[in-house]
């Protein structure tokens, strides 16, 4: 799994005043916790960019004062008026202790629903787990090839060797729906069937003639 390296430096002051300093220097205050203690350091925002500014999970090895500490991105706080990177919270890794971590799932395969017309909707872009820091991994790829129309693959259908996942175990997290299209086939089973580039612009204009008749009428 790829691995984000931030060096920085322990903070000896605090207080309002202290953190403000360290922000006009484009300093951002951060705290790891989780290990055997809370350790609190300031990096520069640029190192943070590859970690914060991503979807991907990753890990981040802080390197502070001769020490690293390997850690996983768990809070961010952003200026609500100027919108950049203020606080980031990060969770140390201890190998024999368990963390909880929102892992990104990637959906594999072409769903059945899809082939037949329908549209794949994602309806969660990660899962919460619980596991120790050597099972953690980049992504949860889920197959959707047996996917049918109106389907869905719920988390509980979700199963991962020494992974406790912590969403609602009823949530939906993939769907295969009815396009606009084949509904419209479904309404109108005695119409022809529409064939080539040109059978979308021919649905659509069909309504348009009777209207035209209608506004012609009105004008007599």
């Amino acid at each position: 799994m790829n691995t984000i390296t931030i060096e920085g430096q322990l903070r000896t002051g605090f207080g309002k005043t202290a953190t403000r300093q360290l922000r006009s220097q484009d300093q951002v205050p951060g705290v790891i916790y989780g290990g055997a203690q809370e350790i609190n350091f300031s990096a520069p925002a640029a190192a943070f960019k590859p970690l914060v500014y991503t979807p991907n999970f990753q890990f981040a090895e802080v390197k502070l004062d001769g020490k690293t500490y390997r850690t996983i991105l768990k809070d961010l706080q952003f200026d609500k008026v100027k919108d950049h990177l203020i606080h980031v919270d990060l969770l140390e890794l201890v190998e024999d202790k368990k963390v909880i971590a929102d892992i990104p799932v990637k959906f594999t395969g072409v769903a059945k629903g899809v082939k037949d017309g329908g549209k794949l909707i994602t309806k969660m872009k990660s899962l919460k787990v619980k596991t120790y820091p050597k099972y953690l991994k980049e992504q949860i790829e889920v197959a959707v090839d047996e996917l049918d129309l109106n389907g869905n693959i719920r988390v509980e259908d979700v199963k991962i060797d020494n992974y406790e996942i912590l969403n609602s175990p009823r949530i939906p997290i993939v769907s295969v729906v009815l396009t606009r299209q084949l509904k419209q086939e479904e309404a109108a089973p005695g119409a022809a069937p529409a064939t080539g580039a040109a059978a979308p612009a021919a649905a659509g204009a069909t309504p348009a003639a009777p209207a035209a008749a209608e506004k012609g009428k009105k004008k007599d």
